[in-house]
């Protein structure tokens, strides 16, 4: 898990994703200012760990974070306390 998480753009997400709940890969393309198959790249690595899953609407697919612990892992990662 770790090493999935290792990536910036990826913890950036995964952080994006607790904060606003769900979102769509055209919400993170905007707050990320990156391409969209950058992006997809990234989320599936990150369903393929299972820290995230997808749910359908219509032609869109809004993620979430399903592993509880990634929330705690997250928080000591971006720690300012030393």
């Amino acid at each position: 898990m770790l090493k999935v998480l290792a990536h910036p753009v990826r913890i950036c997400i995964v952080k994006g994703l607790l904060d606003k709940g769900e979102c769509n890969v055209s919400h993170m393309q905007n707050c990320l200012d990156a391409p969209q198959s950058t992006i997809s790249q990234h989320l599936q690595k990150l369903r393929t760990a299972g820290i995230i899953e997808g749910r359908r609407n219509g032609l869109e697919i809004y993620y979430s974070v399903c592993n509880e612990k990634v929330a705690e892992l997250i928080n000591v990662i971006l720690s300012e306390d030393k």
